[in-house]
């Protein structure tokens, strides 16, 4: 195998495959990215088992062939080239070992054979459609914070994806959910065509957050394609596929109180300005922020025995009678941060009962909220 690559896209292919690599590996061949070069394109696959990542990049290959190369340290040496440098890969017959030029820098990287990679195909995936990079970057921005990260509940450790119905009479949404059972986070959207009839998946969290990195670069469409048990991401000239995770998800619906009667609604920026002064005073393990309401103003507190008491107002749109309700500022704040609009709007029950927080402008975001004492 022997090639010349310009080394920004070499860069850039590796950056995005050598993520999916553990750093610890006691299965050699999974330290090693798969690099593939024929007919003017080299493809890089790298693969943890349960997530596996292909991207093809253009180059000029005046010998095809395949080996594997440490991913991590194939990526760290191309990163400290001089930017506009070309690189050469080449590797003569089966020495193990892989040379690398560039300039006047030349470095031998030991590799493992070819045929030692995983097989890495998933071809049965019957259910397909197509949205738009923006469409699945929303859905993962406003939903994926409240992936939980407790191991024992393996089956939260994701975003829940789903087509549904929707309320009575209106069209079907497809609806991503993500709850840690402090917090829970949905985001609904027209069903793209063909997805109305997809199984309710869990996509892993690690999947997510590579998928969200690669497709920061792209607002084309996204080939969706999944199975009960797999699901992949095709767009560019890249091919995302992963294992879904294999649990039932909890009946979220439940925890979305309905009878919420009191109802408020601040300016965004404001409330997540005020909150994080105010809990700079709370302590590190409960960060707790009391929220009191009456009369169109919410006084925000904050007291810890080491530290002190803070208190900021702010003026409101309220109606309802006089309550007190203590939250995480911490999720407060990752909650505000997702609302696009200027106005956030709270529905709210008692100082008891989980709060319902939406887009004073924009219902497709629903997040539920449960509360402190303070």
């Amino acid at each position: 195998m022997k090639l010349t690559i310009e080394r920004a896209a070499l860069l850039k292919s590796l950056g995005h495959v050598q993520s999916v690599v553990e750093r610890r590996n006691t299965i050699p061949i999974l330290s090693n990215v798969l690099i593939e070069a024929g007919s003017g394109a080299a493809k890089l696959t790298a693969t943890d088992m349960d997530l596996t990542i292909v991207e093809e990049v253009g180059c000029q290959v005046a010998e095809a062939g395949a080996t594997t190369a440490p991913a991590h340290t194939l990526y760290d040496i191309v990163r400290k080239l001089p930017d506009g440098a070309q690189v050469e890969l080449d590797v003569q017959g089966d020495q193990g070992q892989m040379s690398l030029k560039s300039g006047r820098s030349t470095f031998q990287l030991a590799t493992l054979p070819k045929e030692d990679f995983p097989a890495t195909q998933a071809n049965d995936l019957p259910q397909a459609f197509s949205l738009q990079g923006k469409e699945l970057r929303e859905l993962i921005d406003r939903t994926r914070f409240a992936i939980s990260t407790e191991e024992t509940r393996y089956y939260l450790n994701g975003i829940y994806v789903h087509a549904t119905s929707g309320e009575e009479g209106s069209a079907k949404q497809l609806r991503g959910v993500a709850t840690d059972g402090h917090r829970l986070a949905r985001f609904e959207m027209p069903v793209p065509d063909g997805a109305d009839g997809m199984p309710g998946v869990i996509v892993p969290r690690k999947t997510v957050n590579e998928l969200r990195k690669l497709i920061d670069e792209t607002d084309g469409g996204i080939e969706v394609a999944l199975s009960d048990t797999k699901i992949r991401f095709t767009f560019d000239s890249t091919v995302l596929t992963s294992k879904l995770i294999d649990g039932t998800f909890p009946d979220y619906e439940r925890v979305i109180p309905s009878g919420n009667d009191k109802m408020m609604e601040v300016d965004r920026k404001a409330f997540a300005s005020a909150v994080d002064r105010v809990s700079t005073i709370s302590t590190e393990k409960s960060r707790a922020v009391k929220l009191s309401l009456a009369d169109n103003t919410l006084t925000l507190s904050a007291t810890s025995p080491e530290n002190g008491s803070a208190t900021e107002e702010l003026e409101i749109s309220y109606q309802g009678d006089n309550i007190e309700i203590g939250f995480n500022s911490r999720y407060l704040l990752d909650i505000a941060e997702r609302l696009g609009g200027d106005g956030a709007q709270f529905s709210l029950s008692d100082s008891a009962s989980p709060t319902i927080v939406q887009d004073a402008g924009d219902t497709s975001a629903l997040y539920v909220l449960m509360p402190m004492r303070v």
